[in-house]
């Protein structure tokens, strides 16, 4: 693929893409290209594990194809010296001192990064990579794209729609990015979103005798660890070598939501306030120092698709009352952010805007009700902004991610997909209503909690990686 698709003919990249064939040649409709999230999420890793993810319907009429966007994974990743990456002050800022300090380094972090990336660093947005997305499908001998996208993955599939309006056969986005919103409005829903599901938690250990912490007060319990971590006296099961910070017990209350994995959350916390570990700990979350010579950084990638502009110390601690307010137990939301100081300064190439969208084909979304990590209210928003074209299925549950969750949250996402059949306006979802030709799937699935540390993203199975796939580094060019 071009680096910059202003000048085609220019230096160009290797794309990494990976397909698993209709498991149903005479079934075949053609091909589905998926994205994961992110940012930084892997589709390559998604197609390998597809068998888990995706129902077998679904796998029997569709080439499942996925590839890594640029500056991701396989395709030209963003890196860093992990010597100036690990340099990173703490993400939440207490005054205009550190301010100062983070804006510096903020600086000195990009500029490390585009030496060591090169020239592509400027073009990892997602208006690029939905410019790669249609020179897949032309690779593909796709006519006209079906594409999946999750979180992250629906700002590509967005501004896919945006620029090749005539060019979609099917599309569904599952937990939407809003690609509208300011910095105050973005960070004060994703604060509301991510307390709205602690209180989910809450109260279902409230109920649920099985709770780790029923019988108990959770939010005292929530803020006896939150003040543990501020004293720095508070360690995470297994790592002892450093304290574990009030951002890193914060994200725990994203990760054990976008399941939601309520059982292993509040065995989790259990654990933080003195208790007995669970029988599998999840890896220690959010950013951390890392080894070898480069780190990877998929956060430029959110950097030049969301200006979020704070230019003084006193405007950061504005906005963080705001996201407080909205939050009074979780704070705010931990992943953007740890993301906000890396983005200071940071040239923006695809600013939020309004989508525009002039095509014929209808767009189906989705979004569950109590989503932590991408809010209701996004996916409602970007229904409004695509118009009369987009259906909007609410799934009256919770966790990130409706596919896969229950009949009526996968099945309408199929038909769609599959024949172009769209549920009626206005679809609402109820919670429990799984059948058999799911049973198998979720007998599979065990309790998810998302271990990859990324933003806005979805995790496939693992397990499906031991089953047969094909893959492929393809582009239209080697690199000049």
């Amino acid at each position: 693929m071009p680096i910059d698709w202003s000048r085609p003919d220019g230096p160009a990249i290797d794309l990494a893409v990976a397909r698993r064939k209709a498991t149903d040649p005479a079934a075949r409709v053609g091909s589905l290209v998926i994205n994961p999230g992110g940012p930084g999420g892997s589709g390559v890793e998604a197609a390998y594990g597809a068998p888990g993810f995706f129902t077998p319907e679904l796998q029997k009429h569709f080439d499942i194809v996925g590839f890594d966007p640029r500056g991701v994974g396989r395709s030209h990743p963003v890196i860093c010296s992990a010597s100036v990456y690990n340099q990173m002050p703490y993400a939440v800022m207490k005054s205009q001192a550190d301010f100062v300090r983070w804006s510096a380094y903020a600086k000195k972090l990009r500029a490390d990064c585009r030496a060591r990336t090169g020239p592509l660093y400027d073009h990892v947005d997602s208006v690029n990579v939905a410019r790669d997305l249609d020179a897949l499908r032309a690779a593909l001998g796709e006519e006209k794209l079906t594409f999946y996208g999750i979180s992250y993955g629906t700002l590509i599939g967005q501004m896919y729609a945006e620029l090749f309006p005539n060019r979609i056969r099917a599309m569904a986005l599952d937990s939407n990015m809003d690609h509208s919103l300011g910095v105050k409005a973005f960070l004060d829903s994703e604060a509301a979103a991510v307390e709205d599901a602690f209180d989910q938690f809450v109260g279902w250990c409230d109920q649920e005798p099985a709770c780790a912490l029923h019988g108990k007060d959770v939010r005292a319990v929530w803020e006896r660890i939150l003040a543990k971590a501020r004293s720095g006296k508070l360690y995470y099961p297994g790592v002892t070598d450093r304290p574990m910070t009030e951002i890193q017990v914060l994200w725990q209350g994203v990760l054990g939501n976008e399941g939601p994995a309520w059982q292993l959350l509040s065995e989790m916390l259990r654990a933080l306030d003195g208790g007995e570990p669970p029988s599998w700990v999840p890896p220690l979350p959010g950013r951390q120092p890392v080894s070898g010579e480069v780190a990877h950084l998929p956060t430029a990638i959110l950097c030049q698709d969301y200006r979020l502009p704070v230019r003084s110390y006193k405007e950061y601690a504005w906005l963080l009352r705001s996201s407080n307010r909205h939050a009074p137990d979780m704070r705010y939301n931990p992943m953007p952010i740890e993301d906000l100081p890396v983005c200071l300064g940071h040239p923006t190439t695809n600013p939020q805007h309004r989508l525009r969208y002039t095509g014929s084909a209808p767009i189906l979304l989705g979004n569950s009700l109590h989503d932590p990590s991408t809010p209701y209210s996004w996916s409602a928003n970007v229904a409004r902004q695509f118009g009369p074209k987009a259906r909007l299925i609410t799934y009256e549950g919770w966790g990130h991610r409706i596919y896969g969750k229950d009949e009526c949250s996968t099945v309408p996402i199929d038909n769609y997909l599959i024949s172009l059949t769209l549920p009626p306006h206005g679809f609402r979802c109820p919670v429990g209503g799984r059948v058999e030709t799911l049973a198998e799937k979720k007998k599979q699935q065990r309790e998810l909690w998302p271990t990859d540390k990324l933003p806005w993203s979805s995790s496939f199975p693992a397990l499906s990686r031991l089953q047969p796939a094909t893959a492929a580094v393809g582009t239209s060019r080697t690199s000049d």
